[in-house]
């Protein structure tokens, strides 16, 4: 493709261009099993699965030795069993894993029986990776009485421990969705850090390749990892702070865009994606739906790479609580991208599930951040893009979705909402729910924002940031409970948990109720 012209020095640009590099060159030859023994394990990043289907799943590692050289391309066989001690072999296959993609293995495996528990383990140079256990999904005309979901989002490695997922691993939960803020690029350590990043900013495919391995050494992520599927999503820290499609707020075009390269390839790479996933470049299809029987449809959303840039910018920032221009308006802006908000419309429109999700990073309530005279909107969440926002609840309202959920991420805190048929009329009937998950170590603290915004808006139920948590969603024919999560502390690996609040969505009944 061709690229926007830019200004910038040659050693910047050098820097840039070095994002795009791919370690390591085609190797000169496929091993066999039995010409490579490692005298260490290899797994040291843990094992994943994830997008489940009626037919299979997606099994992902990526080997990590100083042992295994750039030319190899190593064999990785895989076992997936019926049974916890790999007794029951179902399947085997062998799979290649080259420099070219960071040794990471992406099996789609098909052929698999619906709604089972499956088991499964890597080898790779005479080492075993830990057995991960799975499921698949029912098929899309099941009945399924009830499906367990936690939801993650913004994770910095230093801010403390992930025990969040320790205790997520305790819930028994069917699936995790992660919205966003999978890393951070930048390290803001501090003399309060918990742990240390001991990096730069990251700029290079190495760069971000180190970060991911980084917080994949966490073992509590890793069990979380390898306990269930998960189903997954970015927000900005996985390029860099409050990206949007090409530009960020210091550049745009090609800067943006190779150092995007670096970062999608790398994303995709530690993630258990589809292959229809695989990058090209600074482009990545992300949005992808999954099925669960005849209770639960989700649709995975990407607000990120298709996105407008943010808008009052410059002369038109008034430099108030948040964004009021007129080019905020502008019926042109997009989140989502004129293909994907097809793609959305074509599943909503075709979904006869009990409950639709849509999760992506951001929060979709409309939410005034001013609490005199006039309005405010937070330019980077939907508020910032209203005539998108609009879009899609349009699309909920004219396929008359029956119970539309709601799932983000990014600000640090649980945000419970109420979304209106037109976003900012009130008055207007409500037809979905909102739950905005709290971060798992991001930093948060204090209540006076969330009171203040449920004083001036009356569509926002529920807004706490005092301690650390996730989501869980139990979802059943008749309603889903929604169980807000909390550590009391991520400075401790041995922190205790508790429940906040819960609320229910019934079936029929759209906006969220609170029972606790």
């Amino acid at each position: 493709m061709s690229f926007p012209v830019f200004t910038t020095s040659r050693r910047d640009f050098l820097r840039y261009a070095a994002a795009t590099l791919v370690i390591g060159a085609t190797p000169s030859r496929l091993l066999k099993a039995s010409e490579l023994r490692l005298r260490s394990s290899p797994f040291a990043l843990g094992i994943a699965s994830g997008y489940p289907t009626s037919e299979g799943v997606v099994l992902w590692t990526r080997l990590l030795s100083a042992e295994i050289s750039n030319e190899m391309a190593v064999p990785v066989e895989l076992e997936i069993a019926g049974d916890e001690h790999m007794r029951s072999i179902v399947n085997r296959s062998t799979h290649h894993a080259t420099a070219e993609w960071a040794y990471s293995v992406h099996a789609e495996i098909e052929g698999l029986k619906p709604a089972r528990d499956y088991w499964y383990r890597f080898t790779a140079g005479g080492m075993q990776s830990p057995i991960g256990k799975t499921h698949t999904a029912p098929r899309p005309n099941q009945r399924v009485d009830s499906l367990r979901v936690a939801v993650a989002s913004c994770q910095k490695y230093e801010n403390g421990y992930f025990v969040a997922y320790r205790h997520m691993l305790r819930d028994n939960v069917d699936l995790v969705v992660h919205t966003g803020d999978y890393i951070y690029e930048y390290e803001s350590a501090g003399r309060d850090a918990v742990r240390k990043d001991g990096s730069s900013e990251t700029y290079t495919l190495a760069d971000y390749r180190a970060r991911y391995a980084l917080y994949k050494s966490d073992p509590d992520l890793q069990a979380m990892h390898a306990a269930c599927p998960w189903l997954m999503t970015w927000d900005d820290h996985e390029v860099t702070n409050d990206y949007a499609g090409e530009t960020t707020y210091g550049e745009s075009g090609a800067p943006v865009l190779l150092r995007r390269a670096a970062a999608y390839r790398a994303y995709y790479e530690n993630m258990p994606l589809r292959r229809s996933a695989m990058p090209d470049g600074p482009h990545m299809q992300l949005h992808a739906g999954a099925t669960f029987g005849r209770l639960l449809e989700i649709n995975m959303l990407d607000t990120r790479q298709h996105r407008s840039p943010l808008a009052c910018r410059g002369a038109e920032d008034d430099g108030g609580p948040g964004a009021r221009c007129k080019s905020l308006f502008d019926a042109a802006r997009t989140k989502l991208g004129r293909e994907q908000e097809q793609w959305l419309a074509a599943r909503l429109t075709g979904s006869k599930a009990r409950w639709s999700v849509l999760a992506q990073g951001t929060p979709m309530a409309h939410v005034d951040n001013d609490p005199g005279e006039g309005v405010a909107y937070r330019r980077d969440s939907w508020d910032g893009y209203p005539a998108a926002r609009q879009r899609v609840l349009d699309t909920l309202s004219a396929a008359r979705i029956r119970n539309p959920i709601v799932l983000d991420g990014d600000i640090h805190a649980f945000q419970v909402a109420s979304l209106n048929r037109t976003a900012n009329d009130l008055t207007s009937p409500v037809i979905a729910s909102e739950f905005t998950t709290n971060s798992i170590t991001s930093g948060g603290g204090g209540r006076s924002r969330f009171e203040q915004v449920r004083q001036t808006n009356p569509n926002v139920l529920f807004g706490y940031n005092q301690e650390r948590g996730y989501l869980t969603l139990d979802f059943t024919s008749r309603e889903v409970h929604a169980n807000l999560m909390t550590v009391d502390t991520i400075r401790s690996q041995d922190a205790s948990c508790k429940r906040v609040a819960q609320f229910v969505v019934e079936d029929g009944k759209p906006g969220p109720l609170r029972l606790s």
